[in-house]
C-alpha cells in the first residue's frame, strides 16, 4: 500500500438533504489530502443531489431507486481509490477519521475492514427519542470494540481488492445488507470496530418510524441467523437477545394478577427487572452521563425497542416457517430470479 493511497469516499444518498451538506463538508475538511468523494444519488426527490453538486463533489445517479446496496456498488464501479471508505449521508465524520482508517488498514494487513462508531450526541438534535437512540448506539458499539462480524457500513473502510474478493453488497437487499456483507467478509478477514474513527449520526427523531425500522431489520435477520445458527459477533449479544425476550414476557404476563391474584405481579416485575439487569452496563452509563431523570425516559424508550425486537423475531420466525422464498432471502442467485429481496 502506498504511503498515502487514494481513498474513494462513497456516500449513498436518498432524500438526505437535511444532513448531506454536513456529511460532505466533514469529508472535505479531513486532513487527508489524497481522496475523492463520490455521492451516489438513489433518485432523490428532495433536491439533495443538487446540494452535493453545489459543494463541488461528483454526483452519480443509480438511474432508478434501487436501495443503498446498489448505491454503494455503483459508487465502487466509479471509484479509483485503493481504499473504499463508505459513509452514510446522515453521518458527519470527526477530524482525522480517514487518516486513521488508512493507518489501521496499512498497519494490519489481516484486517478486511475497519468500522467506526457514532458519537453519543446526535448530529442534529431534534427529540428525546433521538438522544436515547444515539446513546444506545454509542454504548453498544463502544462495548463491542475489537473484532466483530457485523459490518458498520455507515462508517467503514476496506481495501478495494478485498471488496472485489468478497463481492458486492447484495443488490436485492434494501435492508440488512450490511449484516449479510459482514457475515461474508468475517469468514475470510477480521472486521475491526474502533473508537479511533467516529462520526455524528442524525438518527430518526420520531418513535414510530424508528420502531418500524427496528421491526423490519429484526424480521429480516431471521433467515440469516437461522442459517448460521448463531448471532453476529459484536453488540448483538446473547444477553441483549434475552433482554428482548424478557421485555416480551413482561408484557404478556401483565394479565397474571387477574388469574392468580396479587402474587401475579411478580411475573411481569421479574421480567422487567431482567430487561434492565441483562444490559445493566448501558443503563449505568446513561445514568452517569445524563442523570437519573433522563435514565427514566431512556429506560422507557429502550423497553419499546426491546419489545419491538422480540415481536420482529417472532413474526420473522413464522414467516421463515411458512415461506420458502423468505428462507432464501440471502441467496443472491435465487433472489435475482424471484425478486423477493426488493420487496
Amino acid at each position: 500500500m502506498n504511503a498515502q493511497p487514494l481513498v474513494s469516499v462513497i456516500i449513498p444518498n436518498y432524500n438526505y438533504g437535511r444532513s448531506l451538506a454536513q456529511c460532505v463538508r466533514s469529508v472535505l475538511e479531513q486532513d487527508y489530502a489524497n481522496k475523492e468523494i463520490i455521492v451516489v444519488d438513489d433518485c432523490s426527490t428532495d433536491g439533495s443531489a443538487e446540494i452535493a453538486r453545489g459543494l463541488g463533489v461528483e454526483v452519480i445517479s443509480t438511474g432508478r431507486n434501487s436501495g443503498v446496496a446498489v448505491a454503494r456498488n455503483t459508487g465502487v464501479e466509479h471509484a479509483s481509490g485503493e481504499i473504499l471508505f463508505f459513509l452514510d449521508s446522515d453521518v458527519a465524520l470527526t477530524p482525522g477519521a480517514i487518516r486513521e482508517a488508512v493507518d489501521q488498514l496499512r498497519d494490519n494487513p489481516g484486517i478486511g475492514a475497519v468500522c467506526g462508531m457514532y458519537e453519543p450526541e446526535p448530529l442534529i438534535r431534534d427529540s428525546l427519542v433521538e438522544e436515547c437512540r444515539c446513546l444506545q448506539a454509542y454504548y453498544w458499539r463502544t462495548s463491542s470494540e475489537g473484532s466483530v462480524s457485523f459490518l458498520i457500513s455507515a462508517i467503514c473502510a476496506l481495501r478495494v481488492e478485498v471488496f472485489h474478493e468478497i463481492g458486492p453488497f447484495n443488490p436485492n437487499l434494501r435492508q440488512t445488507e450490511e449484516v449479510d456483507y459482514g457475515q461474508r467478509l468475517s469468514q475470510h478477514y477480521e472486521i475491526r470496530l474502533t473508537p479511533a474513527i467516529t462520526g455524528f449520526h442524525d438518527d430518526d427523531d420520531r418513535l414510530w418510524p424508528l420502531v418500524r425500522k427496528i421491526f423490519t431489520r429484526g424480521r429480516l435477520r431471521v433467515p440469516l441467523y437461522a442459517r448460521r445458527r448463531k448471532f453476529s459477533k459484536g453488540f448483538e449479544t446473547a444477553f441483549r437477545v434475552w433482554a428482548s425476550v424478557a421485555a416480551f414476557l413482561a408484557v404478556v404476563t401483565l394479565p397474571a394478577p387477574l388469574v392468580v391474584g396479587p402474587l401475579g405481579w411478580l411475573l411481569p416485575a421479574a421480567a422487567l427487572a431482567a430487561v434492565f439487569a441483562l444490559d445493566f452496563g448501558m443503563y449505568r452509563y446513561v445514568a452517569s452521563a445524563r442523570g437519573p431523570l433522563f435514565l427514566l425516559s431512556f429506560a422507557g424508550v429502550q423497553l419499546v425497542f426491546n419489545l419491538t425486537v422480540a415481536v420482529a423475531v417472532l413474526v420473522g420466525a413464522v414467516h421463515w416457517v411458512v415461506s420458502p422464498a423468505f428462507r432464501r432471502l440471502y441467496d443472491r442467485d435465487d433472489l435475482a430470479a424471484s425478486g423477493v429481496g426488493a420487496r
